[in-house]
Order: C-alpha cells, then structure tokens, then sequence
C-alpha cells in the first residue's frame, strides 16, 4: 500500500502547483479583493469544481490520452487563450471605469440579484480551470511523484488504485483549501481598502497578466 511519505509528496507537489500565482489565482485574488470574502469564496468554489475535473480525467487515465490528442489538446488551449484574453478585456475595462457608487437593489430584486450572483461567480471559475487543459498536466506530474514508484508492486492486488484515489481526493482537498486562503486574505478591509486606492493600476496589471497568459497558451497550441 502506498505510504505516508509517498501521499506526503504527492500533497507537497500539489500544493505548490495550485498555491503558485497562475491565471485561477490571480483571477481568485482579484474577485476577492473588489468583490469580498464571499465572491472569492464562491468563484474559488467554481475553481475547485473545474480543478478536480481535471484530477478525475487525470487519475482515471484520459489524461494521457488528451496529451496524445493533439487536436483535442489544440482546441482546448486555444479556447482556454481566448477566454484568457477576454478576462485581460474586462480587467482593462474595469481599470479605464470611473468610481462610481452602486445602488442598493430594490427589495423585490433582491433575491434575483443574489441568486445572480452566486451563479456568476461559480460558473466565471469553473469555466476558468475548465478551459485550462495544462491543468491535467500538473495533476499527473503531482500524482506520478508518489504513485510510480508502487504502481508495479501493487496493480495485481487493487492496492495501487485505491492508493490513487486516495491521493486524488487528498488533492482536491488541497486545492479547495488554496482557493479558500486566497479568497479569505485578499478580502481583508485593509487588502481591500489598498485596492481601492490602487484600483486602475492593479486592474492594468492584471490585464497585461492576463495577456501574456493567453497569448501564451494559444501559441503553445501550435508547438509541436
């Protein structure tokens, strides 16, 4: 049966995967700090949900068998560029907007305007780790630094697959946590008093972030 230290470093290499700064964090972070605690919670809800999809095909094997699908994996990257570039859009849209108070919705609306909301930002992150098929590759880089090493003395008996979803499940605990933390210190009052006062600067930022991230997977799209 898989060990301790082999769960270990498949968590350790997962976590520093999903806590690196990358297009789900950084979107994560940005939602948190003009939207607060609770948009940042939700939309890092949309992100675990699309993050463990990726862990399933992962771990069920179509992992591999995206990689070898070049036209397949082509699509995907250049759907995952295009929606990377439309979150650059409105990031550059939201820095050139003046600051300008909204009102509080009518009391009829308010229902509609909440459920609304909560839909928005769930399906805005899910569709965000859905379109990003480099995904199932940190998942199977994470899984194979523990699971190799035991997959020949184990796959006659069961073991090693029990030994898989176990790792996989303990992954996706791990990224839901990330998204958590991420949600929870960047909606912060004084995080979010300094965006803000910062507002346009840190959406331009974010922009040209997003940017160079689509145009990059789109361009590794037609690599071979």
């Amino acid at each position: 049966m898989i060990d301790f230290m082999s769960l270990a470093s498949i968590g350790l290499a997962f976590f520093i995967v999903a806590v690196s700064p990358g297009p789900a964090t950084l979107a994560n972070a940005t939602v948190s700090m003009s939207k607060g605690r609770k948009a940042g919670l939700i939309y890092g809800a949309g992100l675990s949900c699309g993050l463990g999809f990726w862990g399933i095909v992962a771990a069920s094997g179509l992992g591999a068998v995206l990689q070898s699908s070049v036209y397949l994996l082509m699509i995907l990257k250049v759907f995952g560029g295009l929606y990377l570039l439309w979150l650059a859009f409105q990031s550059a849209r939201a820095a050139m907007k003046p600051d300008v108070e909204k009102g509080t919705p009518s009391p009829d609306k308010k229902d509609i305007v909440h459920n609304s909301f909560i839909r928005g930002w769930f399906i805005q992150g899910l569709i965000l780790n859905l379109s990003n098929p480099k995904a199932v590759v940190a998942w199977m880089a994470a899984l194979s630094v523990g699971l190799d090493a035991n997959a020949n003395a184990n796959a006659n008996d069961g073991v090693w697959a029990y030994a898989l979803i176990a790792a996989t499940l303990m992954c996706m605990v791990i990224g839901v946590l990330v998204y958590v933390f991420y949600a929870v210190i960047f909606s912060f009052g004084g995080i979010m008093r300094g965006y803000k006062r910062c507002r346009r600067w840190i959406n331009g930022a974010i922009a040209g972030l997003f940017t160079l991230a689509g145009f990059g997977l789109i361009r590794s799209a037609f690599i071979r």
